[in-house]
C-alpha cells in the first residue's frame, strides 16, 4: 500500500499526504515504537513530524533514521523562543535523533503575542533558524499552533517572515466557528499563493475529556470506530492542498492510514458532509 503524495510546499518533496505524527512515540517503549514503524512502512508514509517537547519520541525515532534516513522527510520543532536556547535545542534534537541536518525546523505553538515578538524579534529563535539554514543544519523553517486565535496568528506571522510551512488544527467540529473558518480559508489562500506547505493537525477529535479517565494517549477524546474515523479523515483529504497529521495514539494510527488508503477522491463532498456532520463532537476549542 502506497498513500497518495503532494509536494510539500517550495520544499518540494514528495511527502506523503498523510504525516505521521510522532508525539505518539512520547511515552511507549522502543519495542512498540519499531512496531509502528512497521506501520508506516506498509503504508508508504515518508514523512515524520516530531518535536523536541515530545517525551522520547525522537529517541524513538533514532534507530529508524538509522536505516531510513533517505526514506523519512523529518521535521521537529523547538518550544524555544531566544536564540542562544532555540541553538542548544536544535543541537539536542539532532543529537537524540542521530542524524546531521532536519528537513522542517518548526517554531512550536508561536502564538502567544509576547512569545510571538521575542520569538521573531532580533534575539529571537528566527535568528539561530536563519543561521541553522545557511549552516545546512535545516532545510525548512515552519510555525505550529493551537486554538481558535492560530489561523489569524499564522497570517500575520507569515507578513514578518516567509516560512515554508504552518501546521495548525483542521477538523468538522473546529471549522463551525465562523471566526476560525474564515481566518483558516484566507491561511490557505495566502499559503497556496506562496507556495507554504499547510499541515493539519486534530482530525479525529471528538471532545475534550471533560474530567474522564483517559483512555488513549491523547489530550483529547479521540474517535475509535473506523467507521467514524472514516468519516473524520475523509473530510479533511477532501480539501485538496493540504497535509493530514497522524493522531497521537499508536493504537490508532493503523486506523487513520487505513481510512487515508481508502479516500476517494471522487466520493461526493454533499456525502462526505453528511457522513461527518452525524457523529458526536464537542468542540477543543472555545
Amino acid at each position: 500500500m502506497t498513500l497518495p503524495t503532494l509536494p510539500f510546499g517550495r520544499l518540494g518533496h514528495p511527502s506523503t499526504r498523510t504525516l505521521f505524527g510522532a508525539a505518539a512515540l512520547g511515552s511507549v517503549s522502543q519495542d512498540d515504537a519499531d512496531r509502528t514503524l512497521d506501520v508506516l512502512l506498509n503504508y508508504g508514509v515518508n514523512h515524520i513530524d516530531v518535536a523536541a517537547s515530545y517525551g522520547d519520541a525522537e529517541l524513538r525515532i533514532a534507530p529508524w533514521l538509522k536505516r531510513y534516513r533517505d526514506h523519512f522527510f523529518v521535521a521537529t520543532k523547538t518550544g524555544e523562543r531566544r536564540a542562544a536556547a532555540a541553538r542548544e535545542e536544535l543541537h539536542r534534537s539532532l543529537d537524540r535523533m542521530g542524524i546531521d541536518h532536519i528537513d522542517l525546523w518548526q517554531f512550536h505553538n508561536l502564538a502567544a503575542p509576547i512569545e510571538w515578538d521575542i520569538a521573531l524579534s532580533p534575539g529571537g529563535v528566527i535568528e539561530t533558524a536563519i543561521e541553522a539554514k545557511q549552516q545546512g543544519l535545516i532545510g525548512g523553517i515552519g510555525i505550529t499552533g493551537h486554538g481558535l486565535q492560530i489561523a489569524a496568528t499564522h497570517q500575520r506571522s507569515l507578513e514578518r517572515f516567509d516560512f515554508d510551512s504552518v501546521l495548525l488544527p483542521y477538523n468538522y467540529p473546529t471549522m463551525q466557528s465562523d471566526y476560525y473558518a474564515g481566518h483558516f480559508k484566507g491561511l490557505v489562500t495566502t499559503c497556496q499563493e506562496r507556495n507554504v506547505a499547510v499541515q493539519t493537525i486534530k482530525s479525529i477529535a471528538a471532545a475534550p475529556w471533560m474530567g474522564q479517565e483517559h483512555t488513549r494517549s491523547t489530550w483529547y477524546k479521540p474517535l475509535e470506530k473506523q467507521e467514524e474515523i472514516d468519516a473524520a479523515v475523509w473530510w479533511v483529504l477532501a480539501r485538496p492542498g493540504i497535509f493530514l497529521n497522524t493522531v497521537g495514539d499508536i493504537t490508532l494510527l493503523a486506523h487513520v492510514l487505513d481510512a487515508a488508503n481508502r479516500f476517494n477522491e471522487n466520493t461526493s463532498q454533499s456525502e462526505i458532509e453528511e457522513r461527518v456532520s452525524s457523529l458526536s463532537f464537542e468542540p477543543l476549542f472555545v
